[in-house]
């Protein structure tokens, strides 16, 4: 699977994104970084078959050594797992080892826009929504509806607008949209 996006604009986006935190302090703290560590069930939905972890973006791998202490690698074959038809090959999947403790300046592009997620509208619009994604926790910044940082939300809508001119990640997002049904819209309003 061949990304459009090269190592160099993945590293300015990165680095864009390093600038930028959803609140002005470690949110991490409000909730014993639950979405680093993902200890505890307080959804009561099984995850006992899951290995948690965040798949990478197309091309988002080419930023790593792949050889990182702190990350175990795996890859999945598109083909066999619901993503984009557009997709082939391997998509990689990383877990984090020393939860909560990373290379906060190597974190997947996930991580980073979190708790917000770029939405595809039917007439081809990205907005940026708070995540809905099926978890095993309580992230306080959607449960509580704590207002994000206004440089936060503009970063990442900057980066998601540069990301889907990618074919196969606004293929994916299209598709992650379509299956949403209900959502909350956080910018543009």
């Amino acid at each position: 699977m061949k990304s459009l996006i090269r190592k160099n604009t993945y590293k300015a986006i990165y680095r864009l994104l390093d600038k930028v935190s959803p609140l002005d302090v470690d949110c991490g703290k409000l909730c014993g970084a639950i979405c680093c560590t993902t200890e505890g069930d307080e959804t009561n939905l099984d995850y006992s078959d899951f290995e948690l972890g965040i798949y990478l973006l197309p091309g988002e791998d080419k930023i790593f050594t792949k050889k990182e202490h702190w990350l175990n690698w795996n890859y999945e074959m598109a083909e066999d797992y619901e993503f984009p038809d557009s997709w082939s090959g391997k998509v990689y999947f990383i877990r984090c080892k020393t939860p909560p403790y990373c290379d906060r300046n190597m974190r997947p592009l996930q991580c980073r826009i979190y708790p917000l997620a770029p939405h595809i509208t039917c007439d081809n619009n990205l907005i940026l929504i708070l995540s809905t994604a099926n978890i095993p926790y309580i992230c306080p910044l959607i449960e509580k509806k704590m207002e994000l940082n206004k440089d936060f939300i503009k970063a990442t809508y900057t980066v998601c607008k540069r990301l889907i001119k990618d074919p196969l990640i606004f293929d994916l997002i299209k598709m992650d949209s379509t299956k949403r049904i209900n959502f909350q819209s956080v910018y543009p309003k």
